[in-house]
């Protein structure tokens, strides 16, 4: 670059010739003294070495030279003061070339050098050259850095030493030497040029957002340095670093035309930093929708505080999304899980809360909570330290009094425990690689519509997304792979889930699930499961197996369709219930199961692909339906269904809206239907026939109505007499009121086909 060729801006001052009333013995400002008519000066026209040129005697202890032309100094614009001298008489002076260093107003400039490096004159008529660069950039080679505050200067050269002697000097040449520092003459703006110094102490904010200014689509270079940014800073051209810079925690770095991790990696140094960084400018810049971590490894020390690295904002419910790389751990002590134990107390009447906790101050939000009647995923969401009390996730279900609790707060990569609210997060093509070390995602108390898409749970140790409070309200889970660290493990020794919901509407579709204890235990409801691969077996031969999905809404409102369900099973339970007895609520109702392949292998044979869990009495089914599944094992299972009755039964009095039919079933000793169409043969006459159904009705549940009776074939009575008759049903009938009579007007024999069900008409 050449300013005077590109921009016609004059750097030249006016040769002696034109007259030294433009030649101040002073400074150069206007007012000062000239060497016009002085008695030491004269100008020689004809000089054998210069042609024109200015003869000076010394006679000043420093005697100046100054262009009284104020000559531009303008950003990434290097200035070259040449000067050729020769001494002629007398006493041999020192020479260097001298400035006046202007800034705004026309006022000097404090603390700048303004002199350039000084040369002796040793011999009579040698030509010597002085030279000397100026600029506003500290630059190798600069002699003269002046900062951005420069707006022009006066130019000349100074005279030292013994006075007395005479010196000629030819012509003062100030040419643009940008060249000699501008990499690219034409696309890159270098932040030095505009006073950048990166020492790692002075700020060089005001000099990076000067470069940008000035950058006009050119790429901003940030050379070797380290580069103190003491506030907030946003550059709107592209950049590159070479350097590093350093910015308080508070301070937001926002790249806006290349805003992607490497380039964060490359501003800090640093990849857990820089990620951070990247963060916090995402959550800050309306221009920025997706943080592109381009393929790149981010290696953590230590879980990321994810509010703490957005000082700012304790919400943010905007569209974001975190896409493409990869998030490591450095193992070590910051991931180990903090385990304490305190006495608490818990009153149904206030369901989701301890009170009285002793050292609650210590218990930190996010733990898991364990104990007696206690369900499963139970966290804590807030605390009150003044009011030594805790919130909690879901109702405990058999805890009312006092107790000691167990803790467990988990680590995780990254934690957004700390914000109010985040929504509308979207994780995208990421790989979570915790290697056994700590866990995945802890998701915010409150946030809905956040979205993991086609990413990596890679060896969780203990979970791989958490939902403390209301965080996953809506979640969707699409297409990701959970991959447990507890492969080697039976299947009851494992501890890991792949994630837990509180809230509704989640969407958990197409991922695959390897090796959990669960891998969802889902509280909320209205969600939909569906195109899902979670296969949960072990080595052990007649093994115990663990359940894939836990659902703990009674009226779940949901949908389990078109999944792999292998080696676990669905378990519905209602162990999130301060009240766990059947009150007035909607009791076991409204889920689907739909068109999904159940599979299990080397299982116990009392292995059932469903279980209905009610942790109090009085519930019962009501609005289920299980239809076009295929149940297979490898080896052979009594049945596909069951109720646990480990705390309660079901009242199979008041079971409504079942329909388990159209599946198939293989190796399964008893299939069930529900309606049940079967075949009933009466050998010899009678007016009452029982009917037997069981076992074949599912969950062993009574046998209710009788929705049709049809005949095969004849009916006859004992003289073998045709009989033209129609039967009414006794239902319930028998010790297990599983069996149904068929009562005849008179005795007859036949067979009859009948549609059976374990549920009321509605």
């Amino acid at each position: 670059m050449n300013k005077a060729i590109t921009d016609g801006i004059v750097f030249m001052p006016q040769p002696f010739a034109i007259g030294l009333d433009q030649w101040s013995r002073e400074d150069g400002r206007p007012g000062s003294d000239t060497y016009a008519n002085a008695a030491d000066s004269a100008f020689v026209p004809a000089d054998q070495d210069f042609g024109g040129a200015l003869e000076l005697q010394k006679t000043q202890s420093v005697q100046r030279l100054r262009y009284m032309g104020e000559t531009p100094i303008l950003p990434g614009c290097y200035l070259q003061i040449r000067v050729r001298i020769k001494a002629i008489a007398g006493n041999l002076p020192s020479v260097r070339i001298a400035a006046f260093a202007g800034g705004a107003g026309g006022v000097a400039l404090s603390g700048v050098t303004v002199t350039g490096p000084q040369v002796a004159l040793t011999t009579y008529g040698d030509v010597v050259e002085v030279t000397a660069i100026v600029g506003t950039g500290t630059r190798t080679g600069v002699d003269m850095a002046w900062g951005r505050a420069a707006i022009f200067g006066h130019f000349g050269l100074d005279l030292t030493g013994p006075s007395g002697g005479v010196v000629r000097i030819d012509d003062i040449v100030i040419e643009d030497v940008s060249r000699f520092f501008l990499r690219d003459v034409i696309s890159t703006v270098d932040v030095r040029d505009y006073g950048a110094l990166g020492n790692g102490v002075a700020d060089d904010h005001a000099a990076f957002e000067a470069a940008d200014t000035a950058a006009e689509g050119r790429e901003i270079i940030v050379p070797a340095g380290q580069y103190v940014l003491g506030q907030s800073t946003t550059i709107q051209s592209r950049i590159r670093f070479e350097g590093t810079v350093e910015m308080p925690d508070a301070a937001i770095l926002a790249l806006t035309k290349n805003f992607d991790l490497p380039a964060y990696i490359d501003a800090f140094g640093d990849s857990e930093l820089a990620f951070k960084k990247a963060y916090q400018a995402l959550l800050n810049n309306p221009d920025h929708v997706t943080l592109d971590l381009a393929g790149r490894k981010v290696s953590l020390r230590a879980p990321v505080d994810m509010a703490a690295a957005v000082v700012n904002r304790t919400t943010y419910n905007q569209r974001h999304v975190i896409q493409n790389g990869q998030i490591s751990v450095f193992p070590g002590p910051a991931w180990e899980t903090e385990v304490m134990t305190s006495q608490a107390s818990y009153d149904i009447a206030n369901s989701k809360r301890l009170t009285n906790v002793t050292n609650v101050a210590n218990i930190p939000v996010g733990a898991l909570i364990e104990g007696n009647g206690v369900g499963r995923e139970v966290y804590v969401t807030a605390k009150n330290v003044a009011a030594q009390r805790l919130d909690i996730s879901q109702p405990l279900f058999d805890a009312a009094g006092t107790q000691v609790y167990t803790f467990r707060r988990f680590k995780y990569l990254l934690d957004f425990s700390g914000f109010e609210d985040v929504s509308r997060m979207v994780v995208s093509e990421v790989d979570f690689q915790c290697t056994g070390d700590c866990s995945g995602v802890l998701l915010p108390p409150q946030g809905s519509a956040n979205h993991f898409r086609d990413c990596f749970f890679t060896r969780p140790k203990d979970r791989g997304i958490t939902s403390h409070g209301e965080g996953d309200q809506g979640m969707m889970i699409d297409r990701c792979q959970f991959i447990s660290n507890e492969g080697p493990l039976l299947s009851t020794e494992r501890r890991s889930i792949g994630f837990n919901s509180n809230a509704n509407d989640l969407k958990i579709r197409d991922n695959r699930v390897v090796l959990f204890r669960h891998f969802a235990v889902m509280a909320g409801s209205s969600s939909i499961i569906s195109g899902n691969h979670v296969f949960q077996g072990d080595s052990a031969t007649n093994g115990v197996r663990a359940a894939g999905l836990v659902l703990t809404r009674i009226n779940n409102r949901g949908t389990i369709t078109g999944n792999y369900i292998d080696n676990c099973f669905v378990e519905w339970v209602n162990e999130h219930d301060a009240e766990p007895g059947f009150a007035s609520e909607f009791s076991f109702s409204a889920l689907s199961i739909t068109d999904n392949v159940f599979l299990a292998s080397d299982m116990a044979p009392w292995f059932t692909f469903l279980v209905v869990k009610p942790h109090g009495a009085g519930h019962f089914l009501d609005g289920m339906t299980v239809t076009g599944n295929t149940f297979r094992t490898i080896g052979t299972i009594t049945r596909v269904e069951a109720v646990d009755t480990s705390f309660a039964d079901l009242d199979y009095d008041r079971v409504r809206n079942v329909t388990f039919a159209d599946n198939s079933f293989h190796n399964v000793d008893i299939p069930v239907t529900t309606p049940l169409v079967m075949q009933h043969t009466q050998a010899s006459a009678a007016s009452t026939w029982v009917v037997e159904p069981a076992p074949r009705l599912p969950f062993g549940a009574w046998a209710q109505g009788v929705e049709s009776v049809m005949a095969v074939g004849p009916l006859r009575n004992a003289a073998d007499a045709v009989i033209h008759a129609s039967p009414y049903f006794e239902a319930q009938q028998g010790p297990n009121k599983d069996r149904i009579n068929l009562r005849w007007p008179s005795p007859v024999a036949g067979s009859v086909i009948l549609r059976l069900r374990i549920d009321d008409p509605l």
